[in-house]
């Protein structure tokens, strides 16, 4: 039965029957009526999957469909792979946010139900939406989770198009490792896959077409010209337009560097025609602009701002927020320039205290001298002794008072230091909280779409109305209230975890899961980290023991302690960038580990390390290796505070010129 689905499959592809619902019809009316054949829904995915990128409103209907059945005959694996294809759909059409939800929905799922080939499908798919984004640390940390996977399962079980994901995931690490200018790593990663059979003409042109980009930066033109000339070749048989129009591009752009002008245009405004014809929009903003360059250069004003604005409009359509974006990024930092000036001027009129505190404690000690000594050589001196010692009891007092100030001025430190970390999460917490205002303000929308769609629905006569039309709309009203309320509770319990950072603990213990405590601390750090410095991308790796169970413990302190020491190795690795020592690239790595009675938290840098003559002074106060008005020197001593009243303890694995390793133990 299923070799017959596949042949008749394969004969619609062939035939190339009319794109739209006419083709959803045919497909399903050659592949039978029974709701209860897998087979089906995975031959639905497999053609959303051709249809993608030459017509998405096809490829969209074919997944959703696929999905529907998948969840009448109760196939969750099909599900799933339907709804991971769904997003990528949305990536390709510029929907970003609809496509994140999707593959991080498919991911959780995937995980839940056990499916590791379907997460790794998932983690490349929203990898690929980090690469749009350029942040590409991020989309490698996601692409070697997937490659991790599928090293660890036979892909001769899945399907067709699944065993596709596997190269793909490969070659899309190349293209991380070539925008980030480690070529050398891109082409291995390029080889690595040219190396196993494909499967089908679209990875050959994908492969060849990122193999003849990294010849063209390495300045070997004829070699890259070759490559996007044999793409071409591919793509006029498969009618591939995505691969076509990047390798008509990359010709122009070579022509381009040659100075010849009139050969680039024609490349690039075939490469634009190509691009319409692909549903990839990133594609079409490329190719555009390059038109608008080149005929700004030729002269030709006309068409250089036809294509300028053909650009700017496709930019708006995928990137509309980003000056916003940017406008936020710039307060934030603002705000944590005039919370480091508090601070300093905090700490200056602290420490002029505290020197008045220990000159008040000489002078004390200096007068009981004096009259320890008086006692003994002058008795007559008796009367002159009550007075001082009068004086003295005064003193006392003063000096109790001053004691009690400075508690006090103690306290509003910690607190001020508690203000500090605010200040880095701030750029995080933005970040975190933007999805999910975005997710409220998108369903919420559509909602007003359906509510008129409605009204006019129930406007008409009683015997034109579609009651069934109405249910729908009235049902999709309901999930889409359902997923605001969602993202809004969301949203919610994001400020409510800044309000609990921010005011002082209550030392109350809480069952908390050590796990989710570094991930959430490491994410919203690793966004502060990229609201001051958006150039600089380390690497972050993770490695959490799922044996590790939730502890007692006073989350708000001892997310302090885990947010310091990742900030901390942040600023290390960041320091030995800048030495620009060769084949040097950052890195930190946050791990748990469950070792008996004890829940072991690490967080490792490979930073320069700490001088062997100041590690045994890094946990006093104030001793700090930053430069002046860059830390307080109270973040290490706070954090071996902490550690110490949970019962635990915290120590340091150093090898200078190499990196350190910080390593909590809490008692589980």
């Amino acid at each position: 039965m299923k070799f017959i689905l596949t042949a008749l499959f394969l004969f619609v592809l062939s035939v190339q029957i009319i794109l739209g619902q006419r083709s959803i019809d045919a497909v399903t009316k050659l592949l039978g009526h029974s709701d209860q054949d897998t087979s089906k829904v995975l031959l639905l995915i497999e053609l959303a999957a051709n249809y993608q990128f030459s017509n998405s409103d096809t490829a969209l209907a074919l997944t959703e469909q696929a999905i529907q059945l998948a969840r009448r005959i109760k196939f969750v694996k099909g599900e799933l792979r339907a709804m991971s294809r769904q997003g990528e759909v949305r990536h390709l059409r510029g929907e970003l946010p609809v496509a994140l939800e999707s593959e991080l929905a498919a991911i959780q799922l995937s995980q839940k139900y056990n499916y590791p080939d379907v997460e790794a499908e998932s983690l490349t798919f929203l990898a690929t939406i980090y690469l749009d984004l350029a942040e590409y640390r991020q989309a490698l940390n996601y692409l070697f989770k997937a490659k991790k996977i599928y090293d660890n399962i036979n892909v001769k079980f899945l399907s067709d198009d699944a065993q596709q994901i596997g190269p793909y995931s490969l070659s899309s690490i190349g293209y991380a490792y070539e925008k980030l200018d480690l070529l050398d790593s891109a082409m291995y990663f390029y080889k690595l896959v040219l190396s196993n059979p494909l499967n089908n003409e679209d990875q050959r042109a994908d492969i060849l077409g990122k193999i003849g980009i990294v010849k063209s930066r390495q300045l070997h033109y004829q070699e890259a010209l070759s490559k996007f000339r044999e793409v071409i070749n591919v793509t006029e048989i498969s009618n591939d337009f995505l691969n076509r129009c990047i390798a008509l591009q990359q010709i122009a752009m070579i022509f381009k560097e040659q100075h010849n002008i009139d050969s680039a245009i024609h490349y690039a405004s075939l490469a634009f025609k190509s691009g319409k014809k692909s549903t990839y929009k990133t594609a079409v903003l490329d190719a555009s602009s390059l038109l608008a360059t080149l005929y700004k250069t030729q002269g030709n004003l006309d068409s250089a701002f036809y294509y300028q604005q053909t650009a700017s409009a496709t930019k708006d359509s995928l990137f509309g927020l980003d000056k916003f974006h940017k406008l936020q990024l710039l307060t934030l930092s603002e705000q944590q320039r005039v919370q480091q000036l508090k601070e300093q001027q905090a700490l200056s009129k602290t420490r002029a205290q505290m020197v008045g505190l220990l000159s008040s404690v000489v002078v004390f000690l200096l007068i009981a001298f004096i009259f320890w000594r008086s006692t003994r050589q002058q008795k007559k001196a008796n009367l002159i002794l009550n007075e001082k010692n009068l004086q003295i009891e005064k003193q006392s007092e003063s000096l109790k008072k001053t004691l009690d100030e400075l508690k006090s001025t103690q306290a509003q430190l910690i607190q001020s230091e508690k203000m500090a970390s605010l200040g880095e999460l701030t750029a995080g917490i933005a970040h975190e909280i933007q999805n999910p205002l975005n997710f409220v303000n998108n369903f919420s929308e559509v909602n007003t779409e359906l509510v008129e769609e409605l009204q006019a629905a129930r406007s008409k006569l009683r015997a034109e109305r579609d009651e069934a039309l109405e249910d729908g709309i009235i049902n999709d009203i309901k999930q889409n209230l359902e997923k605001i309320n969602h993202h809004g509770k969301r949203a919610g319990a994001i400020v409510k975890g800044m309000l609990q950072h921010s005011r002082t603990s209550s030392g109350q213990k809480e069952l908390t899961d050590i796990n989710a405590l570094c991930d959430e601390y490491l994410r919203l750090a690793y966004h502060g980290l990229r609201a001051k410095d958006k150039t600089f991308n380390p690497e972050i790796k993770t490695d959490f023991d799922n044996n590790v169970r939730k502890i007692s413990i006073v989350p708000q302190d001892i997310g302090r302690v885990i947010l310091n020491l990742i900030n901390n190795a942040f600023y290390a690795v960041k320091e030995r960038s800048r030495q620009h020592i060769r084949g040097y690239e950052p890195a930190i790595v946050v791990a748990t580990k469950k070792i008996k009675d004890k829940i072991e938290i690490s967080v490792k840098d490979n930073g320069n390390g700490i001088p062997k003559n100041i590690v045994d002074k890094i946990f006093q106060p104030f001793f700090t290796t930053k430069p002046t008005g860059q830390g307080t020197g109270l973040g290490l001593s706070l954090a071996y505070d902490i550690v110490k009243a949970h019962g635990g303890e915290i120590r340091l694995e150093n090898q200078e010129g190499e990196g350190c390793a910080f390593i909590i133990h809490l008692t589980a």
